[in-house]
């Protein structure tokens, strides 16, 4: 695999001189990719409203030999902390609340709440323990309805790791308190203030949270272990446990009208927009991280939740958009997916369309 992996890579580099595009090299790797169950998924680039590569690849459901589609739902992981952030940025923009708030304004009980800020939680400053690290939890529990009051309590009382603000470190804990905190300003549940928000509006039609109560013929399937003989699903974490951290489930179209509606101040300010883009302790803004390729802006997240895998990336400039939607085959292919997309990402980023 690794040798594959290593050809395809020195194919992309040089497909430029020979008549072979970008895309229909994309399309080879995914392929090749598939062939191997290493990638069972969806992908999708365009820039200014002009697709380029938009395709289905691998099973949407082994047992029933149904295949992926750009009507496949998948779970997203992480991807959901750039929606929970917009929420907050709402908030504020309706004077609700300031990211320079202290924690304590809102759970007046918190331990180190005075010190630490909603902009800390944003931008993983804030030194709070991570509670998927948390082994016997996510081994026993992860897959049961939790409060979030009791998600909470699982790192509430845990020691800082440093000092808020003098350093990142990334904590799914951040963005549980801050959908709590959305829940104590609205006085409504955080998936519903995210479905009226931003789903309504943009017409996220197939996106939510539930995704183990998701009857659907195209909810997919995640895998631990893919192969011709064998297959092993991944078990579903519980929309509750994973929260304002990871819930949320989608398909490409719907992230990509979410990527439309972050121009134009559909959901946000310009001057929100700035703040969620603006760099913070090793490039990480609000629910993105920041990065510069080929001298533009690029603003990006991967999501990583049991059998799937996500990443997304934006070019403001240009209007580029780069998705992947991903079932993970963690036995044949677990870290290369991954590192490869963020690979096809950069050279599409630099092609000239």
């Amino acid at each position: 695999m690794k040798k594959l992996i290593n050809c395809l890579i020195v194919i992309f580099i040089t497909s430029p001189v020979f008549t072979q595009t970008i895309p229909e090299t994309i399309d080879e790797l995914l392929k090749a990719y598939s062939k191997q169950y290493a990638f069972n998924g969806f992908g999708i680039g365009c820039t200014k409203r002009k697709y380029f590569i938009t395709k289905g690849y691998g099973y949407k459901n082994i047992s029933t030999h149904s295949f992926n589609s750009e009507k496949t739902i998948f779970q997203v992981g992480s991807i959901t902390k750039q929606f929970t952030a917009a929420i907050i940025l709402q908030l504020q923009e309706k004077n609700k609340l300031s990211v320079k708030d202290n924690l304590s304004k809102y759970i007046s009980d918190y331990p180190n709440g005075e010190k630490i800020t909603i902009e800390n939680l944003l931008t993983h400053t804030s030194g709070i323990f991570n509670y998927t690290n948390d082994e016997t939890f996510m081994k026993t529990a992860s897959g049961k309805p939790i409060s979030p009051e009791h998600l909470i309590d699982l790192f509430k009382n845990k020691p800082l790791n440093f000092q808020p603000g003098e350093k990142y470190n990334y904590s799914n804990s951040n963005y549980v308190l801050l959908g709590y905190i959305i829940e104590k300003i609205t006085g409504r549940s955080y998936f519903d203030v995210v479905r009226e928000n931003i789903f309504q509006p943009l017409h996220m039609d197939h996106s939510g949270f539930d995704f183990k109560g998701l009857v659907s013929p195209d909810k997919a399937i995640g895998y631990l272990r893919l192969t011709a003989k064998t297959s092993q699903p991944a078990a579903i974490f519980d929309s509750s446990v994973a929260y304002a951290a990871g819930a949320l489930y989608t398909t490409v179209d719907d992230l990509y009208k979410w990527d439309r509606g972050l121009y134009g101040n559909e959901i946000l300010s310009d001057a929100s927009i700035g703040q969620a883009f603006r760099p913070h302790l090793s490039n990480y803004g609000y629910g993105w991280i920041i990065d510069t390729v080929y001298g533009k802006k690029v603003v990006m997240h991967d999501g990583g939740i049991f059998g799937f895998e996500s990443f997304i990336a934006r070019v403001p400039a240009d209007e580029t958009c780069i998705i992947y939607l991903i079932t993970i085959n963690a036995e044949v292919l677990q870290k290369s997916p991954k590192i490869s997309m963020r690979f096809l990402t950069i050279n599409l980023m630099n092609f000239p369309w």
